[in-house]
């Protein structure tokens, strides 16, 4: 294939209604390796605003069993892009994923901010670093698909275009990023995962490494010192090389799934959506969809 044969077909599709295979093509043919670093830096911001890292803290799932929440998350959104919303599947993991949300006390607007920031990190990820830029294709489709997922948790005061979720989230953060102790014990843990992933030194260089790629008023936030800026430059100067390497190659043929990167190593023998995250006092459902 074409290394621009995806971005071709994309633009044959009408990112109004078939905005979730846009997305399923962006996120597991052209840009998988990208997306999955885009979207949990987006999800790792979250953190620094102390009503949403102070909760996570003290439900104890992020501290203490970080490798698990990661694997859930990734795996029930996932789930949804590899099926679709309304694919029993899909259906399945947006269903736990609000059966989860309820039982904490969760605002809007606090819900509508980590939608604001799975749409625009990765935008500007690739801004930054990627092989290319998103088509305006692209950012309206992955405007459209969290619309869609935003709908199905029944939030209100959802943005409706990209810059009203880029002034949404811009402006959040400059209200409500702050430091607390929950907040950096959820980073702290979430670094610390990243590091467990790699054999040592490497996992101290790449811990290092993502603090290098951390804009101030967030690294600041969680009162982190500033990377070395020797370091810091070199770390996005290898960041902007991938990218031109990986224009290189050519488009990808078959799906990469997140589930099948190093990273998941939480379920070796497979997986039933209803039963993953937290339960509580609750017994988990069986689901008739166990993946492997």
């Amino acid at each position: 294939m074409n290394r621009y044969e995806w971005l071709r077909r994309i633009r044959r599709l009408d990112p109004e209604t078939q905005y979730t295979e846009i997305y399923r093509i962006m996120s597991q043919y052209e840009f998988p390796w990208d997306t999955n670093q885009a979207l949990g830096f987006a999800l790792y911001r979250t953190y620094a605003v102390p009503s949403i890292g102070r909760l996570l803290a003290e439900t104890g799932e992020f501290t203490g069993r970080a490798q698990k929440r990661y694997d859930d998350t990734v795996l029930i959104l996932e789930a949804v892009v590899e099926h679709g919303f309304d694919s029993p599947q899909g259906r399945e993991a947006i269903r736990r994923m609000n059966q989860m949300h309820r039982r904490y006390a969760i605002s809007d607007e606090d819900f509508v901010y980590v939608l604001a920031t799975f749409v625009v990190v990765p935008k500007r990820w690739m801004d930054d670093y990627g092989w290319r830029r998103f088509s305006p294709h692209e950012v309206r489709a992955s405007v459209n698909y969290y619309r869609e997922l935003g709908r199905r948790m029944g939030l209100r005061g959802v943005p409706e275009t990209y810059r009203e979720f880029e002034t949404l989230l811009d402006g959040y953060e400059r209200a409500h990023f702050a430091f607390d102790p929950g907040g950096r014990a959820v980073s702290d843990a979430t670094l610390d995962l990243t590091e467990s992933w790699y054999p040592r030194p490497l996992g101290g260089q790449m811990r290092l490494s993502a603090l290098c790629l951390l804009d101030d008023p967030l690294r600041e936030a969680f009162g982190y010192p500033a990377p070395p800026a020797a370091l810091r430059a070199a770390v996005r100067a290898g960041m902007r090389l991938r990218g031109r390497f990986v224009q290189l190659l050519p488009a990808r043929r078959t799906p990469h799934f997140a589930r099948d990167g190093r990273q998941v190593r939480g379920y070796p023998n497979g997986y039933r959506l209803s039963e993953l995250g937290t339960f509580g006092t609750d017994a988990p459902a069986k689901c008739p969809f166990p993946h492997s």
